[in-house]
């Protein structure tokens, strides 16, 4: 499994870092958000390092689909199935871990923009 000694989010995946685990298996670590923006606010990270989602759907697209798969997953077992998923990309985008991630936000209707 490909890992950055640096990143949080390995480090996570690892073990070494404490976290409320909501899925796993071989490829994807799903935990909760410290700092969550909705009733239920995940994310849902590649156990493999990749620096963002574009990294991903270039090098390993079925991985991307698989994020996918488990953000329904999460929104069907702890809400309704209904979620929002969200990717920053860079850090103009608000991207401040650079291990790609995906914020899955639902438990309640969710405002929009």
């Amino acid at each position: 499994m490909a890992r950055h000694d640096n990143c949080i989010f390995c480090k996570i995946i690892a073990g070494e870092i404490p976290s409320t685990k909501i899925f796993e298996n071989d490829d994807i670590y799903a935990f909760a958000d410290l700092n969550p923006q909705a009733k239920v606010h995940a994310l849902v990270v590649p156990k493999d390092h990749f620096d963002d989602v574009s990294q991903v759907a270039h090098e390993r697209p079925e991985l991307l689909a698989q994020i996918v798969e488990v953000a329904k997953t999460i929104a069907t077992e702890k809400y309704n199935g209904q979620f929002r998923l969200v990717f920053n990309t860079g850090e103009d985008a608000g991207q401040t871990v650079f291990h790609c991630h995906a914020h899955v936000l639902t438990g309640e209707k969710l405002e929009g923009e």
